[in-house]
């Protein structure tokens, strides 16, 4: 699968915003999936996983206040984050996992290329 994000930009706190993340590939309703980011730094941490099942988990930083989703007929998967903070800076990357195993393991094998989010103060 390859992947394609999107949808990052200048926010004001408080704010929300949307990544979309487009993959290729005839396994996408079956393949499981994260976001990840990495902020000036930092360590690129993992903020949200869904798995082909549509089950969730979240970062407790962004619990809350954020939704990962996907949509199996447009091979698209999603995170919108509201009430952004300026600590939500980062380079936002979408990722996929190759299975179960490297799901529960939060290991990726495939990544998109990065979307920078920018919150102002």
């Amino acid at each position: 699968v390859q992947l394609q994000a999107s949808g990052g930009g200048l926010v004001q706190a408080g704010g929300s915003q949307t990544l979309s993340c487009a993959a290729s590939g005839s396994t996408f309703s079956s393949a499981y999936f994260g976001w990840y980011r990495q902020a000036p730094g930092k360590q690129r941490e993992l903020v949200a996983r869904i798995s082909s099942g549509g089950s969730t988990n979240y970062a407790d930083s962004v619990e809350g206040r954020s939704t990962i989703s996907r949509d199996n007929a447009k091979n698209t998967m999603s995170l919108q984050i509201n009430a952004l903070k300026p600590e939500d800076t980062a380079v936002y990357y979408c990722a996929a996992y190759s299975g179960f195993y490297d799901y529960n393991k939060r290991k990726p094998n495939t990544w998109g290329q990065g979307t920078q989010v920018t919150v102002s103060s």
